[in-house]
């Protein structure tokens, strides 16, 4: 069974930033794409930004283009989320998740995800 568990959410006042990570149990965390998702109240949960198995592509959502980026460290099964410039329309419990099927590039549907962490909040005050 994989474990997610994320971390590095808070409250932060709009054009601040906030470095999410979310780390993975397991031995083949390297074989797999990661996403990031945030859901607000009353909304559906969307995706942030994905990341391919090697790390080698990336997606971004336009709403955060340019001001977050998605990266990991295989060796620490670890995937981060920079997010810079942070506007209160972030404001969502963020989600991190990895693909059911190895060596997949960087994806953005929901279902084609099978683990989720629990989430972390983040708040941005205007």
């Amino acid at each position: 069974q994989v474990q997610l568990v994320e971390s590095g959410g808070g409250l932060v006042q709009a054009g601040g930033s906030l470095r999410l990570s979310c780390t993975a149990s397991g031995r083949t965390f390297s074989n797999y794409g990661m996403g990031w998702f945030r859901q607000a109240p009353g909304k559906e949960r969307d995706i942030v930004a994905a990341i391919s198995w090697s790390g080698g592509t990336t997606y971004y959502a336009d709403y955060v283009k340019g001001r977050f980026t998605i990266s990991r460290d295989n060796a620490k099964n670890t995937v981060y989320l920079q997010m810079n410039s942070l506007k209160p329309e972030d404001t969502a419990v963020y989600y991190c998740a990895r693909q059911g099927n190895p060596f997949r590039s960087a994806s953005r549907p929901v279902n084609e995800y099978n683990y989720w962490g629990q989430g972390t909040q983040v708040t941005v005050s205007s």
